[in-house]
């Protein structure tokens, strides 16, 4: 099922890439636009995870600064029976986690610092068992791919706006593509927000549900998340957040205010509530 919505989002942002490039550049835009797609379909089934990593500036873990997270990681890979990914660390003051990569066997899962320095170990396991459960779950190559393809349109809104400040596009005012390529510029980031949307709100309620599975104590991800949704809700800081991969995370960075109306994530009340109404028996 997995595979097919990956096809279908390849299929319609390759679409979405050729109509921007023949509406601003005619024949000759659509060829590039084109390549560039071509390129963008390889680069995010191949390299999506190298890219995300890249832009968080994350590192493996070191063993000897991270050892109880890194034997608590290899005993949850081992409870799924899972193939043990990388651990990445990023520095961030925004407590959050995300799993990326192609498959089972190219997998990375991200815990950022401020996660670290917030949360108990207990609940630190649950994050971890969460961000397995994406993978066992074989969300992280549709997640990953519209990150990409997200940050794509993003960056073509943005070099969209810049044409038209320094008029870029003032030989085609004949035919329009002045005001044309104003809506463009407005409509993509729109885009790449409905794609987010697109990538089902359920799989969190799978993840989490999976994830309990694995730990046998819900506990620790019910914990865990009301701390980081906690943080949200009074955390005054000014942050950079990265909309493309806002879909990524195990809480959404832009899930509060307007930002909830076009969030991925479904409320943390409602995971919450659903884990601790699991309940297992030793």
């Amino acid at each position: 099922m997995n595979s097919v919505k990956t096809f279908f989002l390849l299929s319609i942002m390759t679409s979405f890439f050729l109509l921007i490039g023949q509406y601003v550049g005619g024949a000759g835009g659509m060829q590039i636009a084109f390549i560039f797609a071509v390129v963008m379909n390889v680069g995010s089934y191949w390299y999506s995870d190298k890219i995300i990593l890249k832009i968080y500036k994350a590192k493996e873990a070191d063993s000897k600064k991270f050892p109880e997270i890194l034997k608590i990681f290899e005993n949850l890979c081992n409870k799924a029976n899972l193939p043990k990914p990388k651990l990445f660390i990023y520095e961030s003051e925004e407590p959050n986690a995300f799993a990326t990569g192609r498959n089972k066997d190219n997998a990375v899962v991200a815990l950022s610092s401020g996660l670290i320095n917030l949360l108990s170990i207990d609940e630190i396991e649950g994050v971890l068992a969460h961000e397995l459960a994406h993978i066992e779950n074989n969300d992280i190559l549709i997640a990953s791919v519209a990150a990409t393809f997200a940050g794509a349109i993003s960056m073509i809104a943005s070099m969209l706006k810049w044409g038209l400040i320094f008029g870029a596009f003032r030989g085609n005012r004949n035919s329009g593509n002045f005001l044309g390529t104003i809506l463009v510029a407005i409509i993509a980031p729109i885009i790449a927000l409905i794609i987010q949307m697109a990538i089902s709100r359920t799989r969190e309620f799978k993840a989490d549900n999976t994830a309990a599975q694995i730990t046998k104590k819900p506990n620790f991800l019910s914990d865990a998340l009301v701390k980081i949704q906690d943080y949200h809700s009074r955390s005054k800081v000014n942050k950079e957040v990265n909309t493309a991969t806002s879909h990524m995370f195990i809480i959404s960075p832009i899930s509060g205010g307007v930002g909830k109306w076009f969030s991925s994530h479904p409320p943390t009340e409602e995971r919450v509530k659903k884990l601790r109404e699991l309940v297992f028996v030793d």
